[in-house]
């Protein structure tokens, strides 16, 4: 078995954040869980043990044992390279899910501490016969283990699925990560910063998702959302996958207007999940516009900008509309909202803007001040964004294009 050398779990990733991660999944699903490293031994404090375990575990021989189970259980795991669902030395049901990256064992999410319904299984009386030889008190034994939570093989499956692809997915992240820092630190020392920052910024929304772990990961979800009946959950895990597939495509091409219309649909249908009725949208585009060349992802961060920085802080919410015109041989669209407004300081910056800033909140990390850029990129300096913006009234953008049909 290969360890990942350069780089523990706990650096990659930060342990507070694994601990996070874990206490909500073990309460989203009822189950025990716990983060090892590659020898077995915990990362973070388990969460949700039932108090079965946690007697076995108060008796030396009881927790070398379940020591010893935990470190079979991720092994086999990394072996079969998806998660393994097995009967731990108590004759409890349990699941390990590896953690690999880049064909590296960093260690293992293991979870359970169930009984799973199985014909001709006993696990009642399996688990007094494996824990005869240690002399344990069989009232106590018997007590604790008719509580411990009876799953369906299909929720516990679904969980194993769920645990391998989030915790992989999310340290792959944390790698791609410290990559991307080195990378930048590297970058940085080069005379033509600017230009390398530029050419990198539109790769880095593809490059920091892998699409495999991703979209099973949604997959999974949707999975756990049929079986507990969760219709919303569903509408929303669709929109987010078809948003995340259309993100995933090329950014450097361009796309249609029509095809930026239904990103914005998925993109409002998770937004009015999160705010309810304190936005309002509205979409009022003229049809013969629907066909016209537009850079990919060019509408979202607008429309993310009137709402993180223009609606969220009302308490009362707001309405944001896109509309577009034909003028001539010119395309306008507007994105428009009702929020808070923008300082005359800050509006006069937003397009000034030379050097590359962080942008806060935004899911695609694009800016207003990226997108005029990458206008004025594919169409010339005659086109881009235009903004203006009253305190306690709201904001209107305006989008610059030629009229050029998609071919």
């Amino acid at each position: 078995m290969q360890y990942y050398t350069r780089f523990s779990l706990g650096e990659i990733v930060n342990t507070q954040v694994l601990q996070e991660i874990q206490d909500k999944f073990s309460e989203a699903t009822g189950l025990a869980a716990v983060i090892v490293d590659p020898d077995g031994k915990p990362i973070t404090k388990p969460s949700n043990f039932t108090k079965f375990c946690t007697f076995i575990r108060s008796h030396p021989e009881g927790f070398v044992r379940c020591m010893a189970c935990d470190d079979r259980g991720g092994r086999k795991a990394v072996e079969l390279h998806r998660p393994f669902v097995y009967h731990c030395h108590s004759g409890l049901t349990d699941l390990a899910a590896p953690i690999i990256v880049q064909n590296e064992y960093l260690g293992a999410f293991l979870a359970g501490q169930v009984v799973l319904p199985q014909e001709d299984f006993d696990a009642k009386q399996e688990m007094f016969r494996r824990l005869a030889p240690y002399q344990m008190d069989e009232g106590a034994l018997s007590e604790l283990f008719d509580i411990v939570e009876v799953i369906p093989e299909n929720k516990l499956k679904a969980a194993a699925d769920l645990i391998y692809i989030m915790s992989n997915y999310i340290v792959e992240m944390g790698v791609a990560n410290i990559a991307q820092k080195q990378l930048m630190t590297e970058m940085k020392e080069k005379a033509d910063l600017e230009s390398l920052l530029r050419a990198s910024e539109l790769k880095a929304l593809q490059s920091q998702v892998n699409p495999h772990f991703l979209f099973n990961t949604l997959n999974t979800i949707a999975r756990l959302a049929l079986l507990e009946g969760a219709n919303q959950t569903q509408e929303i895990v669709y929109s987010l996958s078809d948003l995340l597939r259309n993100n995933l495509r090329d950014i450097e091409e361009l796309r249609t207007v029509e095809d930026e219309i239904k990103y914005i649909n998925d993109y409002l249908t998770i937004q009015k999940a999160r705010f309810g009725d304190r936005i309002q949208a509205i979409i009022d585009i003229e049809p013969q516009l629907l066909e016209v060349s537009i850079p990919a992802l060019s509408l979202q961060p607008l429309v993310e900008n009137a709402i993180i920085h223009g609606i969220e802080p009302k308490k009362d919410g707001g309405c944001i509309r896109i509309s577009g015109r034909a003028e001539g041989e010119r395309v306008i669209i507007v994105v428009s909202d009702t929020g808070v407004g923008v300082s005359p300081d800050r509006l006069r910056n937003m397009l000034r803007a030379e050097k590359r800033t962080v942008t806060q909140g935004h899911s695609t990390g694009i800016g207003v001040i990226n997108v005029h850029k990458r206008i004025q990129h594919y169409f010339g300096s005659q086109y881009g964004l235009n903004i203006d913006s009253k305190l306690g009234e709201g904001t209107n953008v305006y989008m610059y294009l030629p009229l050029c049909y998609h071919s």
